[in-house]
């Protein structure tokens, strides 16, 4: 019946994976267990490096804003989603959509911004070491994370205010879990969508311009790399710069994919894959992979989860 009414509806249908029943209930448990590991690991993340002294190094201070990023992204479509699935619904509202849109755009864009900010405060570190203190100061590290915070608003109201513009008819039906600016795209019945279209070259543009300096930054420690005598360097730079790279590359590759997959009515297996790669792996996994070969974040871990509290 709902699928029948949503054309009178303000809102939009979120199919999801299936239209199974028991498969939606499946896939809402599978979401809601993948959404409270990836909170609980961004949670532990965020208090360890508030409240332990070992960890509070501009690298650290860069981690836990990662990590405040990686939890709103994940509490912005995986709770929605879930409960809709459970209710047997998935109708949400235009006003949900928007804001939807304007939160994880927003979020998804600030986190390519401080990949770029971590990849940068790498560079000095390992380039820069006599002059790391100077460079990467409080002061200067506050700055760049008020940089980030604000890319990442003017990127959620850019993309929220050209799809505000545009004029939706037909079915209103997303062939996904949350509101996707493709995917709303597709549903444009005018030229309308062309000033989105404009917003999306425009940040891809300045994303281009992250990749580029997230690149050449790299390209800068791994030569510095090769050129350190100790092995015993080498493996404590890697253990800092790989965790990073894999996560860099993990968002950007996904998120390439998506974005330049053109949408179509009918749904893929693939496309569906490829949108919980982008949106609800990278912020699960980040905590893992930013632990695994950190010692003093393991270490620090371990003190919290046996511990009833920090020592200094």
């Amino acid at each position: 019946m709902l699928v029948k009414n949503i054309t009178t509806m303000s809102g939009f249908l979120l199919m999801g994976f299936s239209d199974n029943h028991e498969l939606q209930i499946l896939q809402a448990l599978l979401f809601l267990v993948t959404y409270l590991l990836g909170s609980a690991g961004n949670f532990i993340i965020i208090t360890i490096t508030t409240l332990d002294p070992q960890l509070q190094s501009p690298m650290y201070y860069f981690l836990k804003h990662l990590s405040i990023l990686d939890f709103s992204s994940l509490s912005v479509t995986v709770p929605q989603y879930t409960e809709s699935s459970l209710a047997e619904s998935g109708y949400i509202s235009y006003g949900q959509c928007m804001l939807q849109i304007f939160f994880f755009t927003g979020f998804a864009w600030g986190e390519l911004a401080i990949l770029t900010v971590m990849s940068y405060d790498r560079y000095v570190a390992v380039c820069l070491p006599l002059h790391y203190e100077v460079i990467m100061s409080p002061r200067k590290c506050t700055w760049a994370m008020a940089v980030v915070w604000l890319c990442g608003s003017i990127s959620g109201t850019l993309y929220t205010t050209s799809i505000l513009s545009i004029r939706f008819c037909g079915d209103k039906i997303i062939h996904q879990f949350f509101c996707d600016v493709p995917q709303l795209l597709n549903l444009s019945c005018s030229n309308d969508y062309l000033v989105t279209m404009g917003v999306t070259d425009f940040l891809a543009a300045m994303g281009f311009v992250c990749f580029i300096g997230i690149v050449i930054s790299y390209v800068h420690i791994f030569s510095t790399v090769l050129r350190m005598p100790s092995a015993e360097s080498r493996s404590k730079v890697f253990s800092t710069c790989l965790p990073h790279l894999f996560v860099v590359s993990l968002f950007l590759s996904t998120g390439i994919f998506a974005y330049l997959n053109p949408t179509s009515d009918s749904p893929t297996a693939l496309g569906f894959l490829f949108s919980i790669f982008y949106t609800v792996l990278p912020p699960t996994l980040n905590p893992i992979i930013y632990s695994l070969r950190n010692e003093t974040i393991k270490s620090v871990v371990r003190k919290l989860l046996f511990s009833t509290k920090f020592t200094g």
